[in-house]
């Protein structure tokens, strides 16, 4: 099944692999007029904070039901996620690619393989 997002990036990353670019562009950026250099300023435990208050609040919106917010939410964690990638040397294309190993792979026999 194939997506297509309004701006005709589809499923193939194109989008999350600009944002990516960006934040690594952004990351030894003055923090006084980037968001993502105040972020990396701040130090990795502060991104992983930010990405479980991220996660949170995408939660209560689900628990909500508001699904306005819920698609804003998951936006600002995935935008997080991506900065969390980023200070790990890490992209989106190491996420789709796990996601990619596990296409077509049952949710219960992927899960038993962790453990």
């Amino acid at each position: 099944m194939t997506h297509s997002s309004p701006d005709g990036t589809g499923m193939n990353g194109e989008l999350l692999q600009r944002l990516a670019t960006t934040i690594a562009s952004r990351r030894g950026a003055d923090p006084a007029t980037s968001y993502v250099a105040t972020l990396f300023a701040k130090g990795r435990d502060a991104m992983i904070k930010k990405l479980g208050e991220e996660a949170t609040e995408a939660v209560m919106a689900a628990k909500d039901g508001d699904k306005i917010r819920l698609t804003k939410e998951i936006a600002d964690l995935w935008f997080h996620c991506l900065v969390v990638l980023e200070s790990y040397g890490l992209g989106p294309d190491a996420v789709l690619s796990e996601l990619a190993r596990r296409e077509g792979v049952s949710g219960l026999e992927e899960k038993a393989s962790r453990m």
